[in-house]
């Protein structure tokens, strides 16, 4: 280490929601930082591509609901009109046997065919009785959180499937204290009358079932918008003065990759827990004496915590741009789930019905890459011709227990799509993409909670270092944008002020009610 280092109050590494909700809050109360991030851009995993032919997709499913006041002022700070945004009523369905069911699945069996709702219908009552006469026992797993309250047809119909292609683990090797608003426990009533009656389906589930996209840039907009609204010279991004090469905790120093050094009082880090501690071992194997060893031996211990307690999957993200008007059968859906085999992906999201100007426009002209059947010839292939066009993304999970063939799955994605009739074989392809994500989910995984409880305190008491969002803390159910840029911004009250950091304590105290205490005023 060389020269004189910089010095900051805070350094927040990582320019994600979480490090620009810490950065929002620290400039806020005028408070001396600098964030720093190795993309050249804002946004983190809530960021946004788009394609040489124009197509915008995100980094995956994102949506805007918010359980914070402060929240929403911030991204409508970023992006203040009326027109900036489209607000959606969530439109969402589960493939089964050639059939959508309105999603929550579990609430609206009504749908499928009559022996598949005979058999949700007598599990759910089985699980009832279950639950009546076990009124003491707790479920230890995902697993049997499943079959106590939904009972062994819907598990078997949908649940134990569908989340293993979205997690890449099974369910009974994954916690439940996780699930509050992400799963719902249907009403035994509600599921019979929705049975009997007619055409009644309940759509209404959930914190999302009405949401906001952003008109313009997808979901990456709101956050590149997040960061112009901070100071210009407090921010350092790519892969020279943004990435992070070494972190001295003892010396309270970071290394960065063009050699300058900056020193902080309080550190905010948003990288994987992981790559934090990894950072962290690196830095204290130059440093000296017995404080040093010491501090290598706790940074040992932790690591060993996480690799014994921590899980995650990668996330492969796959579009494809298509000409044509959108079909009637695609109509306004939002997002669709696929718990059968006959798809790669878990979820397809009809991401021109977000915002139009996520396609180019009608007059731009486009070549043919193929049909969505490839065995039908593209005739007069090098003619470019024009629009509209409307586009699918599509998430696809990769894991030690599920690895997926990079070669072959957009191949495989285009053919899960045609059995699924999201697409038709003489649908002409404009545009593709492919972006793979080693860290995609955090996973509820059992030993979960025990990691964490051995690392982050520790790494704030011990090291004066926040770890928080979405790899950072690992709270899968704290995990959404708004959740990770509270994070952020209660980390900061935390390491200036020791306030309580709710988000990441008490998700469930969070989760259910709307916080309106602070705002970004």
């Amino acid at each position: 280490m060389s020269a004189t280092p910089e010095q900051v109050e805070v350094l927040v590494i990582g320019a994600g929601p979480t490090g620009l909700g810490a950065a929002t809050r620290l400039e806020q109360l005028k408070t001396p930082y600098l964030l720093v991030d190795t993309f050249d851009v804002a946004g983190g995993l809530a960021g946004t591509d788009v394609t040489e032919e124009g197509f915008y997709f995100d980094y995956g499913g994102h949506v805007i609901f918010s359980h914070y006041a402060y929240f929403d002022d911030a991204i409508h700070r970023a992006l203040p009109k009326d027109d900036d945004w489209y607000t959606h009523r969530r439109v969402s369905y589960v493939r089964k046997v050639g059939t959508w069911v309105p999603y929550p699945y579990q609430n609206n069996v009504s749908a499928l065919p009559v022996d598949l709702q005979v058999q949700a219908i007598e599990g759910l009552i089985d699980a009832s009785e279950y639950r009546a006469a076990t009124p003491t026992v707790k479920p230890q797993n995902f697993e049997e959180w499943i079959l106590r309250n939904l009972g062994k047809g819907i598990a078997e119909q949908f649940m134990m499937n569908y989340n293993f292609k979205v997690w890449g683990v099974p369910p009974r090797e994954m916690q439940c204290k996780w699930l509050g608003e992400r799963v719902a426990a249907p009403s035994l009533k509600l599921v019979i009358k929705n049975a009997l009656v007619k055409n009644s389906a309940d759509t209404n589930w959930g914190p999302n079932a009405t949401f906001k996209f952003p008109a313009r840039g997808g979901t990456g907009a709101i956050w590149k918008r997040c960061a112009e609204q901070l100071s210009p010279n407090k921010q350092r991004y790519g892969s020279q003065q943004g990435k992070v090469e070494e972190i001295h905790p003892t010396k309270k120093t970071v290394v960065m990759a063009d050699g300058r050094q900056i020193k902080y009082n309080k550190l905010v880090s948003t990288l994987n827990i992981d790559q934090l501690l990894q950072l962290m071992k690196h830095g204290l194997e130059v440093e000296q004496g017995e404080d040093a060893v010491k501090r290598v031996k706790a940074v040992e211990e932790m690591q060993g915590a996480a690799d014994k307690g921590l899980v995650f999957s990668n996330t492969i993200v796959l579009g494809l741009g298509i000409r044509g008007a959108l079909p009637p059968r695609i109509g306004d859906k939002c997002w669709l789930y696929f718990p059968e085999d006959d798809t790669p992906f878990y979820r397809a999201t009809i991401f021109s019905n977000y915002a139009p100007e996520n396609c180019p426009g009608t007059s731009v002209r486009l070549k043919t890459i193929q049909h969505a059947d490839p065995s039908i010839p593209v005739a007069n292939a090098d003619e470019a011709k024009e629009g509209p066009y409307w586009s699918l993304m599509l998430e696809v999970c990769q894991s030690e227990q599920k690895p997926v063939d990079m070669e072959t799955i957009l191949a495989e994605t285009i053919q899960g799509a045609l059995a699924t009739e999201l697409i038709k074989p003489d649908d002409e392809i404009v545009s593709t993409y492919l972006r793979r994500f080693e860290y995609g989910y955090p996973t509820p995984s059992l030993g979960r909670d025990a990691a964490l409880a051995q690392i982050l305190p520790r790494l704030k008491d011990e090291f004066d270092i926040w770890s928080r969002g979405r790899f950072g803390s690992w709270k899968y159910e704290v995990g959404n944008q708004d959740h990770s840029f509270m994070l952020g911004v209660e980390a900061v009250d935390s390491a200036l002020y020791g306030s309580p950091e709710m988000t990441l304590n008490e998700p469930d105290w969070v989760n259910g009610r709307r916080n309106t205490e602070r705002r970004l005023q």
